[in-house]
């Protein structure tokens, strides 16, 4: 009994060089898209670059100073304002606008408006009596770097309408009413008692450095 062999398969010369065409044409076009993109990358033809044409700053004033800032206070206030049409949904007309506003609020005695017996010293001049204005608020400066829109939702009408202005997204309202509010915080909060009482504080260990024994600070509106 005879037992007959199968000739291995052989590949044509044609069909091999066949395959390396193709796998040389592989091989080139991932070359062309790994360097097309580095060269898109490092080109950057859509980029963006900041050229900054501003003017030189112009000083338009300057004035002395004549008071004491006694205290500071740091607040923070999150804006929910809410814009709705009378006859359409919110969906076609309104805006919704959740804004973080953050700033801070300067206590500050003046003591530009002294009157002329605000200071009486002894004869000895060992003792010293100061009558002073009560602390004032500056106005809430609002810090940019931490103040931001974190949520907004408008109709269709005020999308619209964004596109087509030519100063979409105007934030200005929020950030006034985000003031007004720190404001008002401000006023209510203790900040002012506490500049009164660094005031006090300041004058006094000012006045006995110069030798003062006795030093007595009271406001206009104390007896």
């Amino acid at each position: 009994m005879t037992t007959s062999r199968t000739a291995p398969a052989t590949v044509s010369p044609g069909r091999r060089r066949r395959w390396r065409y193709v796998a040389g044409l592989l091989v080139l076009a991932v070359l062309l898209v790994v360097g097309g993109r580095l060269a898109w990358t490092w080109l950057d033809p859509t980029g963006e670059r900041t050229i900054d044409r501003s003017q030189p700053v112009l000083l338009q004033s300057m004035k002395d100073l004549s008071r004491f800032e006694a205290a500071t206070g740091s607040f923070q206030v999150v804006v929910d304002l809410e814009k709705d049409a009378n006859f359409l949904p919110d969906a076609v007309k309104g805006t919704r606008t959740l804004f973080v506003g953050a700033g801070g609020v300067d206590a500050y005695v003046d003591f530009s408006g002294l009157a002329a017996d605000a200071v009486t010293v002894s004869p000895d001049r060992t003792q010293v009596t100061i009558r002073l204005p009560r602390s004032q608020l500056e106005k809430p400066n609002l810090d940019n770097s931490r103040s931001y829109v974190f949520a907004q939702q408008r109709g269709l009408l005020d999308r619209v309408q964004d596109f087509l202005s030519s100063s979409p997204g105007d934030q200005r309202e929020v950030y006034v009413l985000a003031e007004k509010k720190i404001a008002e915080a401000a006023a209510a909060s203790d900040l002012r008692r506490r500049a009164d009482t660094n005031t006090k504080a300041m004058l006094e260990g000012l006045l006995k450095s110069l030798g003062f024994t006795k030093v007595t600070v009271k406001f206009s509106d104390e007896p």
